[in-house]
């Protein structure tokens, strides 16, 4: 099976941000560990199912509305667990990867903006 780092179509970028989704009538309020202009690492206790889509607001500090994005959950981490990257130690904490899905080709211009910055 490839190591993550030779499945990872996209140059990811060190960041935290904060990050809102909803699940189960319950919202949750967690963190990147990083950002690339395909997904994002969200780190959370409590992951959704691989294969879940849902809808997420990625606050980001100089911009006054959150971006809000459709994501699919693409692998899962649970606690106690580990996985080998070439960020040595980045995915030893529990999370989800997830991989964005566009509304459209500005929704997309718009997070590969925020990603360069």
């Amino acid at each position: 099976m490839p190591q993550p780092h030779e499945r990872r179509q996209e140059e990811r970028a060190p960041i935290e941000l904060r990050v809102e989704y909803q699940r189960l009538n319950r919202f949750f309020s967690d963190y990147t560990r990083n950002i690339s202009k395909g997904g994002t690492f969200i780190h959370t206790k409590k992951p959704l199912d691989v294969g879940t889509r849902f809808l997420f607001k990625l606050l980001v500090p100089h911009m006054d509305e959150p971006m809000v994005l459709l994501g699919e959950v693409c692998w899962v981490l649970h606690e106690g667990e580990t996985r080998e990257d070439d960020d040595a130690g980045e995915f030893n904490a529990p999370g989800m990867g997830i991989h964005f899905i566009y509304e459209n080709a500005e929704q997309q211009r718009q997070v590969e903006r925020e990603v360069r910055n």
